[in-house]
C-alpha cells in the first residue's frame, strides 16, 4: 500500500515548527500563522492529500496563505518539510519537550539552552538539582524548585495523549477497518470509549469472516511506524506519532462480552464480575458462563442483563456509584450534543479570535443553534488586546445591529472579564450591567494560596452582574496544573448566589473535571458547556464538553445551554 501523509501529521509538523521558531525568538506573527494553520488542518474533514490531487486551491482554507499552501504541498509530496529541517538544524528538536513543563515557556527554554546547553527534560532536572538553574537570571531558587516538582509529575505518569488528539487518529483508522472486506463490527474500546480526558493506547475490536484481510490491512495502514506483534487474534503496532494500537479479532458470539471487558474500567469490571459470582456465573472477555455453558456474550446488553442490570453507558463505568444507581433504577439520562441550543463562550477578532461577530454567529446558526454569546476578553489581558469599556460598548452596538438582521437566532452580549487579585472585576459595573450576562475568569496570579484563591473567586461572584465562572480551575491538561482552589466551596458559593459554573469544552482544558461536574449536579448548580471558541472550527469542541459532562453524570436539565432562548434568559438572571 502506498504511504501518504495524514492531516494530523501535517498539522503536527506546523505545530512543531511554530514551537521551535518561538524558542528561536522568531517574529510572533509568523509563529501564530503556523499555529493557525495547524489548528485549521486539524479540524479539516477532507484530506489535504486528496485536495491537492484534485487541484483544489488550499488558500481558500482559513489561515492558509500561499506560502503555507506551498509547504503543505511539499509535505504531501515528500513527507518532509525543508523549513522544519532547517530550523531543527539550529534548534534541537528535543527542546520542544521542555515546553511541556508548566512555567518554563519558550523564553525559558531558550534561556536554559543557551546558558546551560539543556536539551532534554533529564538535562533540566540535573541543572535544577545541581543549583545551576537557579543561577540563571529570571529563575531563582523558588522557580527552580517548582520546575523540579513539575518534572517529577511528568516522569511519574506514562505517556498519555489528549482525547482530541487520539480522536484524530482513531476515527479515520476505525473507518478504514470498517471498509475492509469481511469486517462485520469494529469499535474502539478502552478509556477512549469511556471518553477519558487522556488515553494511553487504543484497543480496537473487530468481528469478521475467516477470509477477511483485516489483519494484513491493519498492519499496512498508512500511519503505522512499527509492527510490535502479529498473530491470529491480536496484532499490535506503534503509529508514527508513538501511540500503540492493538487490534483484537473476536468471534461474533463473544463480541459483546469482549467489548464490555476491554472497555473497562477495571474497577467496574470487577464489580460486574462480583455480581456474576453472586448468581453462580463466570464473566470474562469470552462471555457469561453458567458452568461450562456460555449463556450470554454476543451483545453487551446481555452481559448487564445477566446480572440483573440495565445497560450502563460507557462514560459511567468507573465504579463510582453506577452499579448501585442501575440496581435502583436511578441511572441518569445523560446529556447529548443534540440537546445543546447554543454556545455561551466565544471570541472574535476584536481580541484574540480569528473571525468577526457576524461570522461566528452565522457559523453557530448553521450548526442548528438558536443563540451564541460573544464573550471577548477584557482590558487587563493585554496580550489579547482585551476590550475596555468604550470598545465593549461599540461591540454591543454591533451586536444589536446584527440581531435586527438575524431571523430565528440571537447573539447574546457578554464579556470574559478578568477577576483581579482582590476579587474585583476588570470592567466597571456601568458597562457590565448592560450585558446579557458576565463571564468571570482567572488569568493571572495562579500562585495564591488555596484560601486566598477561593476567597478571590467568591468575592467576584458577589458582584451582582457576575453570572458564569469560566474554566474554574485554570488547568491545561498535561501542560499546567490548575490553581489551588476549593472546588466544593466554589460550588456552594455558586448555589448561594445563583451563579453558573462553566464546563470549558476546549480539549486542552475540559475544566470542570468529571468529578466537579457531579458535585455541581448534586448541589443543584447548573453548568454551561461552552467551547471557548476562538475560530469557527472551534465550535465543534462542544462534543468534548459533552463527553466530560456525561462522565460527570450530567443530564440535559443540569446544563443551562440546553434551554430554549426565553428559558435561558430567565436562567441567566441571578437569584431568579
Amino acid at each position: 500500500m502506498e504511504m501518504s501523509v495524514s492531516n494530523q501529521e501535517i498539522a503536527d509538523m506546523f505545530e512543531r515548527l511554530a514551537d521551535l521558531l518561538e524558542i528561536d525568538g522568531e517574529n510572533p506573527f509568523k509563529v501564530r500563522a503556523y499555529k493557525n494553520a495547524s489548528r485549521t488542518i486539524s479540524s479539516l474533514s477532507k484530506r489535504l492529500a486528496d485536495m491537492i490531487e484534485r487541484g483544489e486551491d488550499l488558500t481558500q482554507l482559513p489561515g492558509i496563505g500561499k506560502e503555507i499552501a506551498k509547504k503543505i504541498q511539499e509535505i504531501v509530496e515528500t513527507g518532509t518539510l525543508s523549513k522544519l529541517k532547517e530550523v531543527e538544524s539550529r534548534v534541537p528538536p528535543s527542546l520542544v519537550e521542555l515546553l511541556r513543563i508548566p512555567g518554563l515557556g519558550p523564553k525559558g527554554v531558550q534561556a536554559v539552552y543557551k546558558s546551560l546547553n539543556v536539551r532534554t527534560i533529564e538535562d533540566l532536572k540535573n541543572a535544577a538539582e545541581s543549583g545551576k538553574l537557579a543561577r540563571i537570571p529570571g529563575f531563582g531558587e523558588k522557580k527552580s524548585k517548582k520546575i523540579l516538582e513539575e518534572i517529577g509529575k511528568i516522569q511519574q505518569v506514562g505517556k498519555r495523549y489528549k482525547l482530541a488528539v487520539v480522536e484524530k487518529v482513531a476515527e479515520p483508522l476505525l473507518q478504514y477497518l470498517k471498509e475492509i472486506d469481511g469486517v462485520h463490527e469494529a469499535m474502539v474500546a478502552g478509556s477512549y470509549r469511556r471518553k477519558k480526558e487522556t488515553v494511553g493506547d487504543l484497543d480496537i475490536l473487530v468481528t469478521c469472516n475467516a477470509a477477511s484481510p483485516v489483519r494484513e490491512r491493519f498492519l499496512s495502514y498508512e500511519s503505522v511506524g512499527e509492527i510490535l506483534s502479529q498473530g491470529e487474534t491480536r496484532c499490535s503496532v506503534r503509529l508514527r506519532d508513538g501511540l500503540q494500537v492493538d487490534l483484537r479479532v473476536v468471534p461474533e458470539e463473544c463480541y459483546g462480552a469482549a467489548l464490555h471487558y476491554f472497555t473497562g474500567s477495571q474497577a467496574h469490571n470487577i464489580a460486574i464480575r462480583r455480581l456474576g459470582v453472586e448468581r453462580g456465573l463466570k464473566i470474562n472477555e469470552y462471555g457469561v458462563f453458567k458452568g461450562e455453558a456460555r449463556i450470554a456474550g454476543k451483545k453487551e446488553e446481555d452481559v448487564f442483563e445477566s446480572v440483573g442490570l440495565p445497560y450502563i453507558e460507557p462514560e459511567l463505568r468507573e465504579d463510582r456509584g453506577e452499579i448501585e444507581a442501575a440496581k435502583a433504577g436511578r441511572l441518569p439520562k445523560l446529556v447529548t450534543i443534540d440537546s445543546i441550543k447554543g454556545d455561551l463562550h466565544t471570541h472574535t477578532k476584536a481580541t484574540d479570535g480569528y473571525h468577526t461577530v457576524e461570522e461566528m454567529a452565522l457559523a453557530a446558526k448553521e450548526r442548528g443553534y438558536r443563540y451564541i454569546a460573544i464573550s471577548d476578553h477584557s482590558k487587563h489581558l493585554t496580550v489579547t488586546r482585551g476590550l475596555d469599556e468604550r470598545r465593549l460598548w461599540e461591540q454591543m452596538k454591533e451586536i444589536d445591529s446584527l440581531n435586527e438582521r438575524l431571523d430565528g437566532f440571537v447573539v447574546l452580549k457578554s464579556i470574559e472579564v478578568d477577576i483581579m487579585e482582590d476579587g474585583s472585576l476588570d470592567l466597571s459595573d456601568d458597562v457590565l450591567k448592560d450585558l446579557d450576562f458576565v463571564i468571570g475568569a482567572v488569568h493571572h496570579k495562579f500562585n495564591l494560596s488555596r484560601e486566598k484563591q477561593t476567597e478571590r473567586i467568591i468575592k467576584a461572584m458577589d458582584n451582582p452582574h457576575f453570572t458564569i465562572l469560566a474554566h474554574p480551575t485554570g488547568r491545561l491538561i498535561g501542560e499546567r496544573d490548575g490553581y489551588d482552589v476549593d472546588i466544593e466551596r466554589l460550588v456552594e458559593a455558586a448555589k448561594e448566589r445563583g451563579c453558573i459554573l462553566e464546563l470549558n469544552a476546549h480539549p486542552d482544558r475540559l475544566d470542570l473535571t468529571d468529578e466537579a461536574c457531579r458535585l455541581a449536579k448534586e448541589a443543584g448548580v447548573r453548568v454551561a458547556i461552552s467551547t471557548d471558541a476562538h475560530a469557527i472550527g472551534d465550535l465543534s469542541f462542544m462534543r468534548y464538553g459533552i463527553n466530560q459532562a456525561r462522565r460527570g453524570w450530567l443530564e440535559a436539565n443540569d446544563v443551562v445551554n440546553t434551554l430554549p432562548f426565553d428559558d435561558l434568559k430567565r436562567a441567566l438572571r441571578r437569584f431568579s
